[in-house]
């Protein structure tokens, strides 16, 4: 049978569980035959080890008029058996079999203040159709965790055969790390986007509440500086804050030394799909301090120590409790070991064949 690939997300935050979900299955499955579609610009980003797995070009944007025509087009022309959206965005006309994940509403319940307000509220108004059409047209979605599971069976109204769970993983590799120069002895870090609902605000205003006492503590923000990234640090200048550094990209042997020698990870969100930096930090023995919120606490479980993100006291008195109770990191690190090895990215590629091999049975 063929297959084909919705990759376009790959070289973005959520591509890598494209990527991982790529590399299994060619583990998992040398038979059937694959069509990865990407950006001409990321046709170099994987390469295949299989023959049965096929790079090619979709210059297509997502939420675009040509996604909804010319994307439509190109997938009749390419005629798979079935087609895995990796993304709910996709031609809404197309009526070849398909299955779509949907890692989050996140689109559905915020606003981004670094977006074109316009742009970004009609981009949400065809989200909320195109959420609920999809699970009508689509042989099958998956979610990668039980909140999001029953997130959207409630805003569908989805049959809960018609869904199903695959949680994501982590790579740890403690033997590619690169020393990342920065101007602290200690410090806390957050990696990703800095959108509104990451609620990383409210982190620098609990950060400066730990100087009190911890007056040389650092923040490092790491990751590339968005538009939203830029908001936030203008918004630290005008405040008058102090040791807060961004790095701006970084390589991932970079990235995780930084994770290895942080004295804590903190995930301040106030909503999340999966939430894979914080596992990423317990890989590499860096305790977390966590948001309370939405999937955080299912995947963590009692590896994490949790705050309330809307209450910057709170966020810093978690943090603070990491920072000089040292059985409760001791405690934090071992435990973040173990969590970690529950999830497993062949699994999750596993569990997604076995949906891609029901959904043709149903076509056929």
């Amino acid at each position: 049978m063929h297959i084909a690939i919705d990759a376009r997300i790959i070289n973005t935050s959520t591509g890598r569980y494209v990527e991982r979900l790529i590399h299994y299955l060619q583990e998992v499955d040398t038979t059937n035959q694959y069509t990865i579609l990407v950006p001409s610009k990321d046709l170099t980003f994987i390469t295949p080890t299989n023959k049965n797995v096929t790079l090619v070009a979709a210059d297509f944007k997502n939420y675009s008029f040509a996604e909804q025509t010319k994307f439509k087009t190109f997938l009749d022309e390419l005629d798979a058996d079935l087609v895995h959206f990796c993304m709910p965005q996709q031609p809404l006309l197309y009526k070849g079999a398909k299955v779509t994940t949907i890692h989050d509403l996140n689109l559905l319940k915020t606003y981004n203040s670094d977006k074109n307000w316009f742009v970004f509220h009609a981009k949400q108004l065809v989200g909320r159709y195109l959420f609920k059409r999809i699970a009508i047209t689509n042989k099958h979605i998956i979610v990668p965790t039980k909140f999001v599971k029953n997130e959207y069976m409630n805003y569908s109204h989805i049959p809960e055969e018609k869904i199903t769970q695959t949680y994501e993983a982590t790579d740890v590799f403690i033997d590619k790390l690169t020393p990342y120069k920065h101007p602290f002895k200690e410090y806390i870090m957050y990696v990703g986007q800095q959108s509104d609902y990451k609620n990383l605000k409210r982190l620098g205003d609990a950060h400066q509440k730990l100087l009190k006492n911890n007056p040389d503590l650092g923040l490092i923000f790491v990751g590339r500086k968005t538009p939203g990234a830029l908001k936030n640090e203008a918004y630290f200048i005008s405040k008058g804050y102090k040791n807060i550094h961004y790095t701006g990209f970084v390589e991932d042997s970079q990235r995780d030394w930084l994770f290895k020698n942080a004295r804590v990870y903190v995930f301040p969100s106030l909503m999340e799909g999966f939430g894979l930096p914080g596992l990423e930090a317990m890989g590499h023995g860096t305790p977390v301090a966590s948001s309370n919120t939405t999937c955080l606490p299912e995947l963590y479980e009692t590896a994490a120590h949790y705050f309330n993100p809307l209450d910057t006291d709170d966020m810093a008195r978690a943090i603070n409790d990491i920072l000089t109770d040292e059985k409760l990191r001791n405690s934090l690190i071992k435990k973040g070991y173990k969590q970690v090895k529950k999830y497993s990215w062949e699994r999750m590629a596993k569990q997604t064949h076995t949906v891609y091999m029901n959904a043709l049975k149903k076509s056929s």
